[in-house]
């Protein structure tokens, strides 16, 4: 699998964003999905994931109630809706395909990351 994300840009806080996470590939339905993010400085941390039916969703605390990941197995792309950003939300952002979890080890192909900063 292969993936190309997309989506990243200069915002102001408060506004959203959506990221886009593009997959080539004929097993892209069996795999869970999901992004993480690299602030400046910073070690890779976990966003959000969701599962090879789109059944279940996790996030992490902190995105709770602004990011919402979604996938379209149709378009064999993973979004990842991202409400009322913050300055620290600025980070590299990474999509990624393997086993549900919130641990970068399952995952076992990545994206090039798209880079969003949010100015205050």
């Amino acid at each position: 699998v292969q993936l190309q994300a997309s989506g990243g840009g200069l915002a102001q806080a408060g506004v959203s964003l959506r990221l886009s996470c593009a997959a080539s590939g004929r097993s892209f339905r069996d795999y869970a999905l999901a992004w993480f993010r690299q602030a400046p400085g910073k070690e890779r941390e976990f966003v959000a994931a969701i599962n090879w039916s789109g059944t279940t969703k996790t996030y992490a605390d902190s995105m709770k109630g602004r990011f919402t990941i979604s996938r379209d197995d149709t378009k064999n792309t993973v979004y990842l809706q991202m409400n009322s950003l913050k300055p620290e939300d600025t980070a590299v952002y990474y999509c990624a395909a393997g086993t549900y979890s919130s641990s970068q080890g399952h995952y076992n192909y990545w994206g090039q990351g798209t880079l969003v900063t949010v100015s205050s």
